[in-house]
């Protein structure tokens, strides 16, 4: 089944940075608009950020000007760079098309930022 994958996550302190990568195995992202999305504990699924294929960049208010998403058609990656990390950014990150194809769900990574 084609999925994507996504690392970089893991436990981070308040104000930290981390970088997450999602590789669209089996599946060339290029062509597709990208969006990176994220699960909070108790709350649905929400939008962080997407990247159109020309490079064009759109942020969810709660995280621009701390996140910026960029691509890599040739690697088949997308990559979602955090810095000035927040407890309220914990979350299991996913990327996906957008908008969403409901098949495509990764595992998702955890990012957990400890105040």
């Amino acid at each position: 089944q084609v999925q994507p994958v996504e690392s970089g996550g893991g436990l981070v302190q308040a104000g930290g940075s981390l970088r997450l990568s999602c590789t669209a195995s089996g599946r060339s992202s290029s062509g597709y608009t990208m969006g990176w999305f994220r699960r909070i504990p108790g709350k649905e699924r929400e939008f962080v950020a997407h990247i159109w294929n020309g490079g064009l960049t759109n942020y969810a208010d709660s995280v621009k000007g701390r996140f910026t998403i960029s691509r890599d058609n040739a690697k088949n990656t997308v990559y979602l760079q955090m810095n000035s990390l927040k407890a309220e950014d914990t979350a299991v990150y996913y990327c996906n098309t957008v908008p969403p194809v409901s098949t495509y769900w990764g595992q998702g990574t955890q990012v957990t930022v400890a105040s």
